[in-house]
């Protein structure tokens, strides 16, 4: 029986088994369906996937079961099947689905694939060409190897709440588990890599990333802030600790963001606006950096007298990046979010017709799209486990 779901994109004829729950790896292997792989959810019997519970907000179907939209937001293009792997029947379509897949995904804590029988020896004996992203909260070994991870307290630990915030002694998250999601994301650049390397070798190979890494891995400047300069960022609120200015700004009626990069930018945002450039304490980005306080405050008087509507418009003539605070209402009825396919169209099996957040990446050749343009709905519970079975010859 051939692939039920052929689709476009660049890894098209690629079969991912995704072992994994709650967001990280499931979010990795969305990121590999949206890619065109063929994705494969593997479930427990009667609850699935952990953040099938995970709400309010919950959708009720007229008849079936309530639909967790946490769940639909990290698993479209995908297929899922039921699988007790403590069982023998969970543990030979397993093994069938390995030996068919080019991808398997996992996030159990450190040894549970292991004492499940299917530890990396197993897994390449049945197929020495499987790729295998596994995902920990703060990697598999070290003095803290195997520690169980959840994002906040990966974005803690990272570091990445001490930036984060009105000050020093207001420490925030950022308002998305962005820690799963960068290992997300960190994991399926891996799987791509693996794939590529596997057609040199022929064989396949482990990648391994965590929370704790993802977090580590975006600390840009303020990373060799620390490990050059011997800096400690802190939070400092919504203005840009080396860039002046760089931030959100009042005006009459609320506010705006603009950064202001280079001092070409600089002279015409002063230019525009009446403002001197050369102003004791203004005249360079490093002397702006020092004095932010005195630049922020000039900028907000001149800014008093402009609402929003209009503010945005001057600071495009003058040819300053610009921009508003929008909600998420706003952001998914925006044109401009529509134009990119970030909004997708799909078919629910118990929900219907349904709107959810697209993936971020078109593909092109010879200026014709090429980017899977039907997307599966995130699936109910073992939809499609009878015909992943047929398929596997069960």
């Amino acid at each position: 029986m051939t692939d039920p779901q052929p689709s476009a994109g660049p890894l098209a004829g690629t079969v991912v088994v995704d072992l994994t729950r709650a967001l990280a790896g499931p979010h990795a292997a969305m990121m590999l369906g949206d890619l065109g792989a063929r994705v494969l959810k593997v479930e427990t019997p009667g609850t699935g996937d952990d953040t099938r519970g995970w709400g309010p907000p919950f959708v009720d179907p007229a008849e079936g079961a309530r639909e967790s939209t946490y769940f639909l937001s990290c698993n479209r293009n995908k297929e899922s099947i039921a699988l007790d792997l403590k069982s023998e029947d969970g543990r030979e379509v397993l093994a069938r689905l390995v030996e068919r897949a080019d991808v398997l995904l996992e996030n159990f804590r450190t040894g549970v694939l292991d004492r499940l029988g299917f530890d990396v020896a197993r897994l390449h004996e049945l197929n020495p060409r499987l790729v295998i992203l596994s995902v920990s909260g703060f990697g598999h070994d070290g003095p803290e190897g195997g520690r169980a991870g959840y994002d906040q307290i990966a974005q803690g630990e990272g570091g990445l709440m001490s930036l984060t915030g009105s000050d020093p002694g207001d420490p925030q998250r950022v308002g998305v588990p962005i820690a799963d999601l960068l290992a997300g994301m960190y994991g399926a650049y891996g799987v791509l890599a693996a794939l590529l390397d596997r057609e040199r070798t022929g064989r396949g190979q482990v990648v391994r990333t965590s929370l704790l890494a993802s977090i580590v891995g975006v600390h840009a400047f303020q990373g060799t802030r620390y490990t050059v300069a011997g800096e400690v960022g802190q939070a400092q609120g919504n203005h840009h600790p080396s860039i002046c200015p760089y931030g959100l700004f009042h005006c009459r009626d609320g506010a705006v963001q603009i950064s202001v990069g280079s001092e070409g930018l600089w002279k015409r945002l002063c230019t525009g606006f009446g403002l001197d450039p050369d102003a004791a304490g203004m005249a360079t980005n490093a002397e702006r950096v020092a004095h932010r306080e005195q630049v922020i405050a000039a900028i907000e008087a001149v800014f008093a007298g402009w609402d929003s509507a209009d503010l945005l418009p001057r600071l495009a003539e003058i040819g300053v990046p610009a921009g508003r605070v929008r909600t998420l209402d706003e952001v998914y009825t925006w044109d401009q979010t529509l134009s990119q396919g970030l909004v997708v169209d799909v078919d629910h099996a118990t929900l219907g017709a349904l709107r959810i957040p697209g993936p971020p990446l078109r593909f092109f050749s010879d200026d014709a799209e090429v980017t899977r343009t039907a997307h599966l709905a995130p699936p109910v519970l073992d939809e499609h486990g009878a015909s992943i079975r047929e398929w596997l010859g069960l």
